[in-house]
């Protein structure tokens, strides 16, 4: 366990030592001179990697993550200011990476996120939530964490089961003990604080994951070493924000707002277990993980994976008390690939919306996920946009609806 109170040099300090012990424990072989060179390296790049490590922090956007509207975050937001008026309260229901929710806490009074996967809850309340932190205090965390040797940590849940396969054998190895350490100083750290380190590592682990972006297979092939530097995030703190982790057909009928933006899962693909290994490395409670993939028991699975979908976003757009509705959508629906065939086809979206009110229909180029097996041209992001009448909706629905 790392002893916080022990930490009392600086950064550059500690890292000068640790290069230091590393020169002089070679000196048995090497002469003066070159001992001499090293030092001097090493001490004219310190202030350079410090710069890289601690002052550039890694922002929300860069996490791979299916279905990431980064690139096309200024449509959207443009298209909603443009077709929207007084709007108040903005929900994100199926928040994902959470970049339409970072766009819309700058532009609106209230900003509602929602997602029921465990680590996107835990990044948002890192990225996003009010709470009491000290930068200096993480920033010497992680540069012990920097400093720790992999090959001197003994094996771990983590390491034993992932080691060699998401990730090489040391660096898991790593990342187990970072994981255990955030856990048994926990009692030292604030709950924002305890939320940015493991948001930290998410980020930090999500660059040199091996494989192709998500975690239902690795790839089978030799790994390559690369060492992990923790870098923080780019921590922010708003006064404005409301943080879920809910089924958003539950937490519908729970809240209120002036426009709901709505993206959900449209495939097969079912994000928590594509992204099993970040709710198992959260959680942290060490489940018995099963098959080549090493996943736990399924948990979190979505109906809008499944032949259900449409009624559930048809009793999702039922439920909601909202003036506007937008609907992010992707045209899969013909690929040949079967995880990737739409469950809900934009007529069948069209339908629903419109018996809400007007709706209008945007669409743009957009650049799709894609594993290898995947063939489809020409794929556009589509956006609707429902001004609610509520008359129309009430007539429009019938008074039960059941999910099925």
């Amino acid at each position: 366990m790392i002893d916080l109170n022990s930490i009392n040099m600086d950064d550059t300090k500690l890292i000068t030592k640790q290069e230091n012990d590393k020169i002089i424990s070679s000196l048995k072989y090497q002469k003066i001179p070159a001992v001499k060179h090293k030092i001097t390296h090493t001490n004219k790049y310190i202030p350079l990697f410090n710069d890289v490590i601690y002052q550039k922090p890694i922002i929300l956007e860069s996490r791979r993550y299916i279905g990431n509207k980064a690139k096309i975050s200024d449509w959207i937001m443009n298209l909603i200011e443009k077709e929207t008026e007084n709007v108040q309260i903005f929900t994100d229901i199926f928040a994902g990476t959470a970049t339409i929710s970072a766009r819309a806490l700058s532009k609106y009074k209230k900003v509602i996120i929602n997602d029921f996967l465990y680590s996107n809850n835990i990044i948002y309340k890192a990225f996003f939530q009010k709470g009491q932190w000290n930068k200096d205090k993480l920033n010497n965390i992680l540069t012990n964490y920097n400093l720790l040797n992999p090959k001197t940590i003994e094996e771990n849940y983590f390491s034993e089961n992932f080691g060699g396969k998401f990730y090489e054998k040391d660096v898991s190895k790593l990342i187990g003990y970072i994981r255990q350490n955030i856990e048994d100083i926990k009692y030292e750290l604030t709950e924002k604080e305890y939320n940015i380190l493991l948001a930290t590592l998410i980020y930090n682990i999500d660059k040199i994951a091996n494989t192709v972006g998500h975690f239902d297979a690795y790839i089978k092939k030799p790994i390559k070493y690369q060492s992990l530097q923790m870098r923080m995030i780019d921590v922010k703190d708003f006064d404005n924000v409301e943080i879920y982790k809910e089924d958003a057909n539950i937490l519908s009928r729970k809240i209120n707002s002036d426009l709901v933006y709505i993206d959900p899962p449209y495939n097969s693909r079912q994000y928590c277990r594509f992204y099993h290994l970040y709710e198992t490395l959260i959680k942290w409670d060490k489940p018995l993980l099963h098959g080549v993939a090493l996943k736990p028991n399924p948990e979190n699975m979505s109906a809008y994976c499944t032949v259900k979908a449409r009624n559930r976003f048809e009793d999702l757009i039922r439920s909601l008390n909202a003036r506007y509705l937008v609907v992010s959508y992707n045209n899969t629906y013909d690929s040949k690939s079967n995880s990737s065939k739409n469950k809900i086809k934009l007529e069948e979206i069209a339908d629903i919306l419109n018996r809400c009110g007007e709706t209008k229909q945007f669409e743009c180029s957009h650049s799709f996920f894609n594993t290898g097996k995947t063939e489809f041209n020409d794929h556009k992001e589509l956006l609707f946009i429902t001004k609610v009448d509520e008359k129309r909706k009430n007539k429009s629905f019938a008074p039960l609806l059941c999910w099925g």
